[in-house]
């Protein structure tokens, strides 16, 4: 109860709360608003908090799981704050240009991706000093380019598993091809926007950086929380594979082993005592016998 008081208490602080003018919301969001204030809608933070809460749940069981989830903000404000989020957790993200078929069309994005990759090592193995002065700066150019829109989500080689968007109705591209895809997407929801559109909706102002950047920060250390539990699981499983075998059972497998060995050996004619009962002997020729039979005899 503490937490969420203190947690209420900081989306306060942050001005989480202020939503949009009146006359510009969405009848949609009147379950997350929570009073009109000089013609400006308040958001219910009780509502805030309980979205955060099962999103950021969400969100740590997609990251157990070992799946990735991208972040798209292409709003100047939350621009930086995203991208960093999105390092500090090794996920992709967006945060210039949501390009058209960035999902649907995944393949062809690709594509793009391998040609900055490729334009990258050519500029850095040296192998671009053949070409003219020109030809590198138009390279360096397009490598520039293409990583300022692409770099995000240069190392995933297939589509995410979920999206998590800064205000859904600026990013509604990105939101329809994800559900055009079926991926589970999770959005910060102003007054302004249909909270139906996301599969978790987190009531909160979408303008402000300190709004912004409270949110994504308490989702990340979700994510954060969720890929270490990941690690811990994978290390348990590797000790338990050490430690559950016993010195018996150890014992039975080099038995075994051993046992597979000298079948191998005798099958190979290699075995213990080669010709002294491990196989047939070997004729020895007798002074005068040339080592054959005569003919005949």
């Amino acid at each position: 109860m503490e937490n969420t008081t203190s947690l209420q208490q900081q989306l306060l602080e942050a001005g989480v709360h202020f939503g949009h003018l009146k006359k510009k919301w969405n009848p949609k969001m009147l379950p997350y608003i929570f009073a009109e204030k000089k013609g400006i809608h308040i958001i219910d933070l009780n509502k805030t908090v309980e979205g955060l809460q099962e999103s950021a749940a969400a969100l740590k069981a997609i990251a157990r799981s070992g799946k990735k989830i991208m972040f798209v903000a292409t709003k100047k404000q939350a621009k930086e704050i995203v991208s960093e989020c999105a390092k500090r957790v090794n996920m992709p993200y967006v945060t210039e240009r949501w390009l058209g078929g960035m999902l649907t069309n995944f393949n062809t994005v690709r594509k793009s991706v391998k040609k900055m990759q490729s334009i990258e090592k050519m500029l850095n193995d040296g192998s671009a000093e053949s070409l003219t002065k020109k030809e590198r700066l138009t390279l360096a150019r397009d490598k520039d380019k293409l990583e300022k829109v692409l770099g995000g989500i240069a190392q995933i080689s297939r589509v995410p598993a979920a999206l998590f968007l800064v205000d859904i109705g600026h990013e509604h591209i990105a939101l329809a091809e994800a559900k055009k895809l079926g991926i589970g997407t999770f959005g910060m929801v102003d007054t302004n926007c249909d909270p139906n559109k996301v599969d978790f909706a987190i009531p909160a102002n979408d303008d402000a950086t300190k709004s912004i950047a409270i949110i994504v920060n308490y989702l990340t250390a979700a994510i954060l929380e969720g890929l270490q539990e990941r690690q811990a699981d994978k290390d348990s499983e590797d000790d338990h594979a050490e430690v559950d075998e016993t010195p018996e059972a150890k014992a039975a497998r080099f038995e075994q082993k051993a046992d597979g060995g000298e079948e191998r050996g005798k099958r190979s004619g290699g075995g213990p005592g080669r010709g002294q009962g491990g196989g047939p002997k070997r004729r020895v020729a007798g002074p005068g016998q040339g080592g054959r039979k005569p003919a005949g005899k």
